[in-house]
């Protein structure tokens, strides 16, 4: 692949490369285990990890994943060959058996290289896969056979810095982004399901507000049909303030790179929030009521198994898919009704509060598939604040989302330029000073 850099196989560059074993899975407790869903978009997502019993199925010491180890995702037809290395983990973890560890040897190799050397090369490492189209499997003995450029060490860490400064870049508006979703969730729960502002006040302790917002909670709970609310806020329930409509039921031929955008179940993540990669483009016919735009909001109404860890969730559609798109069945749009004082940033955190969530997802059913009618999100009760709180928070939640799809369009940016730069870089077609150059003029 490389000019004149010569070669070594992966497995003469690693001091372990072997697959993972299979786990003893529990609901809770133990050490995480990745999985293939965990790999995508050549980053780890701990969001589908699961975790295993270590106790009682030990984890051997070779299989505990250490930082620079990379994952090779070795089954399966379109998952087979996707590539992530570990940058920092949270706490103990291993990987099951339909992935493969690539444990860097440093004395070989700059480990960090070696991660984006093979994330180069995954079309390669596809390829390597053997067997039926159902039963792909990529063997440990092919994958170390594959060869890998090899510049001089000190040509390896240039590389790796500047693929890495491009990589950190993007984690770090990831996890920035993460703490602005975290900081409006924690407001929303403390102002309107723990009401600590009122508890405050109530018990003659500084709510730590500004005055002019203090002054709009009052001082005391009352009970109302049965729930415990601040004294003047309404109960009523959730059909009075929302209109809902299903998605398109579409049709498979009308999907490709092309088209409208199509807002689907894949575009929430479980737990609520909007997932950018998860958008598809429809070149069929759908009808006015199917279409969305930036700021309408979204719901999942549809869940394979009843763990209703998907369905109910909210996300708000970004404005990064252009001035409007379109919706699938598996989703219903939510618009404020015009009287109704309540913004689509707080219908969107409160239906991701755990209480309200418990609520709506209770009206789902279904046998195999669990569905959720449209009941679900018309009867319940919502506790409805004074305008004025309600567009306080709307103020700066707004602000938070339209600094977090910053942080996303400055990502997609950055990611584009690291798929340019990668294989450039790692097959020696561009050299580490021109490509600092370039990074100098855009970054």
């Amino acid at each position: 692949m490389a000019g004149d850099w010569p070669e070594e196989t992966l497995g003469c560059l690693s001091s372990y490369l072997n697959r993972g074993a299979a786990p003893r899975y529990v609901n809770e407790g133990g050490m995480v285990v990745l999985n293939q869903k965990c790999i995508r978009d050549q980053r780890i997502s701990f969001g589908s990890a699961r975790r295993t019993d270590h106790l009682l199925k030990p984890v051997s010491p070779e299989r505990t994943l250490r930082q620079w180890d990379i994952l090779v995702n070795s089954t399966g037809v379109g998952t087979l060959g996707r590539v992530a290395q570990v940058n920092f983990l949270p706490e103990a973890t291993t990987v099951d058996s339909h992935v493969t560890i690539v444990r860097p040897d440093p004395d070989a190799v700059d480990p960090r290289f070696l991660g984006f050397a093979i994330r180069a090369l995954e079309t390669e490492v596809e390829a390597l896969g053997e067997g039926s189209t159902g039963q792909t499997e990529l063997s440990r003995t092919r994958l170390a056979s594959l060869p890998i450029p090899l510049p001089q060490m000190s040509e390896q860490r240039a590389i790796a810095h500047i693929l890495g400064t491009l990589d950190d870049k993007i984690e770090l508006n990831r996890r920035m982004s993460a703490t602005l979703e975290a900081m409006s969730q924690a407001l929303f729960k403390a102002w309107f399901v723990d009401f600590e502002p009122v508890r405050a006040q109530a018990e003659g302790r500084d709510p730590g507000l500004p005055p002019q917002l203090a002054a709009l909670f009052p001082d005391q709970l009352v009970e109302t049909a049965g729930e415990i609310m601040p004294d003047g806020w309404r109960l009523q329930p959730l059909k009075d303030h929302v209109d809902a409509e299903k998605g398109l039921s579409y049709k498979g031929s009308g999907l490709g790179e092309e088209g409208v955008p199509l807002h689907n179940l894949n575009s929430i993540y479980e737990g609520g929030g909007y997932k950018y990669e998860g958008i598809k483009y429809y070149s069929g016919d759908y009808k006015e009521r199917h279409l969305v735009k930036p700021g309408d909001l979204i719901v999942a109404n549809t869940e394979q198994g009843h763990d209703r860890l998907l369905i109910g969730y909210a996300a708000i559609v970004p404005k990064s898919f252009g001035v409007h798109g379109i919706i699938s069945h598996h989703i219903f749009r939510l618009r404020p009704k015009n009287k109704s004082p309540l913004s689509r940033n707080f219908i969107c955190a409160l239906l991701n509060s755990p209480r309200m969530h418990e609520v709506v997802s209770g009206y789902s059913n279904g046998t195999t598939v669990n569905m959720l009618p449209v009941d679900g999100l018309q009867k319940p009760l919502v506790i409805v604040p004074p305008d004025g709180l309600i567009e306080a928070f709307d103020r700066l939640a707004t602000s938070a989302e339209h600094r977090r799809e910053e942080m996303v369009s400055e990502s997609h940016t950055l990611s584009a330029l690291r798929g340019t730069l990668l294989p450039k870089l790692i097959c020696g077609d561009l050299r580490v000073k021109d490509a600092e150059t370039f990074l100098e003029r855009v970054l």
